[in-house]
């Protein structure tokens, strides 16, 4: 479905019955990636899977200051406030993680449980974040002088994917025909609004958090895994699930070990 929200319009999809579960895709991604999950999670959860600004369906502002991650957590309240949603599960990958966490530190009455698939809670000083505000500067450039195909061939070789290479072919190419659905302006704004370095640290919430939270990273993601574990030790009630052998992208490379996992936290009550 389309929806109009503080005057963009969002696509939104829908899928299974139950308590809700608010999906929220990385970078370059959209709400499409999680419905390979609705056989196993809609039969718990009533997924309401929505493409971020400037991704997928959803319409892509010229205004940088518009994808500001906490305009973003402000549309995602919008929305379940008109879908009569008082409370919902979150699953946010990467990007989707940090927009998952920044909604949780301003509306944490309407969490019931969280997953997050390697992501943070920001950076810490402000001379890491702006090393990567400028980083993300730069890759947005990027997208605007090389054109999108040209960034996502740059966006696919970068180590953070690399484990994706040994996913099958048919697969690696249903990402990238994913990946070049996408609005270039929308994803260049979407580094210089909602980058890791533009948002808030959201560390100093972490103890506040009183819902149960559950981080998922793959072994060989060791930068995520350490973050993983460094938000567990600050979380009151949250575990962390490292799986073996896999990358930044658990819901792609170990899609049926990643289903389980999470249905199985949703669904213990």
């Amino acid at each position: 479905m389309k929806t109009m929200i503080n005057g963009v319009r969002f696509n939104v999809e829908k899928c299974g019955e139950g308590f809700p579960l608010l999906l929220l895709h990385g970078f370059t991604g959209a709400a499409s990636i999680w419905k390979p999950f609705c056989p196993i999670w809609g039969k718990h959860s009533l997924l309401v899977m929505v493409d971020l600004i400037g991704h997928g369906q959803t319409d892509s502002p010229e205004m940088a200051d518009r994808y500001d991650v906490l305009r973003a957590a402000n549309d995602l309240k919008v929305l379940l406030d008109e879908m009569g949603i008082e409370k919902t599960d979150l699953l946010g990958y990467s990007m989707g993680g940090r927009v998952a966490i920044t909604f949780a530190s301003l509306y944490p009455d309407m969490v019931r449980k969280m997953v997050l698939e390697s992501t943070t809670p920001g950076l810490k000083n402000e001379s890491e974040k702006n090393a990567r505000i400028q980083q993300d500067y730069n890759l947005a450039s990027k997208i605007e002088e090389g054109g999108l195909e040209n960034f996502i061939d740059y966006w696919e070789s970068i180590p953070l994917f690399q484990s994706q290479l040994n996913l099958p072919a048919k697969v690696r190419g249903q990402i990238r025909n994913q990946r070049l659905q996408n609005n270039p302006v929308g994803l260049a704004n979407s580094l210089r609004g909602m980058g890791t370095g533009a948002q808030p640290s959201w560390w100093d919430k972490l103890p506040g958090f009183d819902f149960e939270t559950l981080m998922v990273t793959g072994t060989l993601d060791t930068k995520f895994c350490n973050i993983a574990e460094e938000m567990v030790s600050k979380l009151p009630n949250a575990a962390h699930f490292s799986i073996k052998d896999c990358g930044h992208a658990i819901h792609v490379e170990e899609p049926e070990k990643f289903g389980t996992i999470v249905s199985e936290f949703l669904s213990n009550t």
